[in-house]
């Protein structure tokens, strides 16, 4: 079951949007003088301009407009340099912010428990890891900066005008009533609308990528038209979402657009009536309207930005969201005693009234061999997850040395118990990186030691050994099989003392999944190894057989006695060796 990760609400979207510009409270005032200056100069060319039709009408000489001219294409350049770095100025500032927030998003992320981000589904993650923090970073670099300059250029002009006549100034301000009607009816319905469609493309996301990666799944159970079925009905809901925002923008832009001309019509009516009434002079009535013609440019851009902006609020709710969740508790219970793990009576379900797990009892005696088979469906996976501490039970008990695992503290817990799950990575790095994660102090002799362990023969033919680029794009990449016996690197370095195999061999093929086997026996020889086997080879070789069915264990003992017994597992021996 997907569970959508929260989303931040509007204090708390206001309180991050604060602290991240007094982070940068002194590149901020830079970018706001630079901007600022750059508007008083281009304040300059409509009040030249209408100087040179006054001097123009009194019979000025050609020096003296000459001079006006050179005077306007100095103002010009001024402002040009100023924007130039201002921009500059900006940019920097965007870049910084957005950096902070994708540090502090991967942090946050990482802080939170592995089942709450794996119910949270790959679709919403990956969205907002991607889509919503490239949307804040367009945000804070382009459209936060932009818009503080058109306010500043805005509130110049307006000021122009007032200071050429008042009666100008108040008639210039004729389109805003309904620019400020439009855009308060906009901004009410425009968040939510855009939230909505944030989590509408995250459900496709989710939908389209589970699909991509269980397409073999889908096939064998001839699933193709329900997938496609699921699909259409996701796209269909993106598409209403995407329509209620188009429906919003096609009100808003034509209503502001057609509100520019008011003011400038107004104004030469005014200014015509003044100018024959000897209060100002034709000049004036030039710069003005020019003045107010120049206003629709950063009018037009806050409008436009607008848009674009309740866009980046809501991704930066969505982003912010990651934070408002419950971390992982660190160090809640005390260190355990001793290694040994006890099961009493436990339950668990993903949704509530319907249990996966019946009241398990279990207890591994340290250096064990435990392996765990059944039938898909069983719960293996889910007893897994609550033997390594990922999940607790909704009653009863999981303990490692007398203490309940899930509340060791998480970096501590994975040092003594590792899972090792079929999902398996592989980070965009050299292969030295890879291992490091795993063991930081390891040495070249430690990692190539764990790749013998392992049966990962491929590494000798790598051209660069352990500095061979791995990953997404680079010139070497792993097969799956390859790329399990890795993950399985990664464990021998990690030295945990028990080491959960939930079908960690399933991507190998028989003979390397036999081979891999054999040498991590020797390997892990005196740890406790729980496996969750879909080989009944790995459950022969065991100390013990757990067998598991509908949520229960119904059968507990060795091979050779279970055989003996005639039971669930003699058949599905049976069934496997022929």
């Amino acid at each position: 079951m997907t569970n959508r990760l929260p989303v931040a609400d509007r204090a708390t979207t206001r309180r991050a949007s604060r602290d991240l510009v007094r982070g940068e409270r002194r590149a901020v005032l830079v970018v706001l003088v630079l901007q600022a200056a750059a508007a008083a100069a281009g304040l300059a060319a409509p009040r030249l301009l209408g100087a040179i039709v006054d001097d123009v009408l009194s019979g000025a000489t050609v020096a003296r407009i000459d001079k006006l001219a050179l005077a306007i294409a100095v103002c010009t350049l001024v402002q040009g340099v100023l924007l130039r770095y201002g921009y500059l100025a900006g940019y920097r500032l965007g870049e910084r912010a957005i950096a902070r927030l994708r540090e502090w998003f991967v942090r946050r992320t990482l802080d939170l428990p592995t089942a709450v981000v794996e119910r949270a589904g790959t679709g919403d993650l990956a969205n907002r890891s991607s889509v919503d923090v490239a949307t804040v970073g367009t945000m804070v670099r382009d459209v936060v900066p932009i818009m503080l300059i058109a306010a500043a250029q805005l509130v110049l002009l307006f000021g122009a005008v007032f200071l050429i006549h008042p009666v100008l100034g108040l008639v210039g301000l004729a389109g805003l009533p309904t620019i400020l009607a439009v855009t308060r009816w906009y901004l009410r319905r425009a968040s939510p609308a855009y939230l909505a469609e944030g989590a509408a493309s995250a459900d496709l996301t989710e939908a389209l990528t589970t699909t991509a990666e269980g397409a073999r799944t889908v096939e064998a159970l001839r699933l193709g038209d329900e997938r496609v079925v699921s699909g259409t009905d996701r796209i269909a809901r993106q598409w209403a979402t995407r329509r209620r925002t188009l429906n919003l923008r096609s009100v808003f832009y034509p209503v502001v657009e057609g509100s520019y001309g008011i003011p400038v019509a107004v104004v030469l009516l005014a200014g015509g009536a003044l100018a024959r009434g000897g209060s100002v002079s034709i000049g004036d009535v030039v710069a003005a309207t020019l003045l107010l013609q120049q206003a629709i440019d950063p009018l037009d851009r806050v409008l436009q930005f607008i848009e674009q902006a309740q866009r980046g609020v809501a991704s930066y709710a969505r982003v912010l969201g990651v934070g408002t969740g419950v971390p992982e508790q660190r160090g809640v219970a005390p260190a355990p005693g001793d290694e040994r793990i006890v099961v009493r009576s436990a339950r668990f379900a993903y949704t509530s009234g319907h249990d996966v797990l019946h009241g398990i009892d279990l207890e591994l005696r340290a250096g064990e061999r435990l392996a765990i088979v059944g039938p898909s469906g069983a719960g293996k996976s889910t007893l897994a997850r609550l033997l390594a501490g990922t999940e607790a039970p909704d009653s009863g008990d999981v303990t490692l040395g007398g203490v309940p695992i899930a509340d060791i503290d998480p970096a501590r817990r994975r040092q003594l118990v590792a899972l090792v799950t079929q999902e398996h990575h592989v980070f965009i790095g050299t292969l030295r990186d890879n291992l490091s994660f795993a063991a930081p102090d390891a040495t070249d002799g430690d990692m190539l030691a764990a790749l013998v362990a392992v049966g990962a023969e491929w590494y000798a033919a790598l051209p660069d050994g352990l500095d061979t680029m791995l990953g997404e794009g680079a010139a070497h990449q792993l097969g799956p099989a390859d790329a399990q016996q890795l993950a399985l690197a990664r464990i021998v370095l990690a030295d945990p003392h028990t080491l959960i195999l939930d079908e960690a061999t399933a991507a190998l093929d028989p003979t390397t999944a036999r081979r891999t086997e054999r040498a991590l026996a020797a390997v892990l020889d005196g740890r406790t190894v729980i496996a969750i086997a879909h080989r009944l080879n790995t459950a022969r070789d065991a100390d013990r057989v757990a067998v598991l069915a509908d949520g229960r264990i119904t059968e507990l003992g060795t091979h050779d006695e279970l055989v003996d017994a005639g039971g669930p597992y003699a058949a599905l021996w049976r069934s496997w060796h022929g």
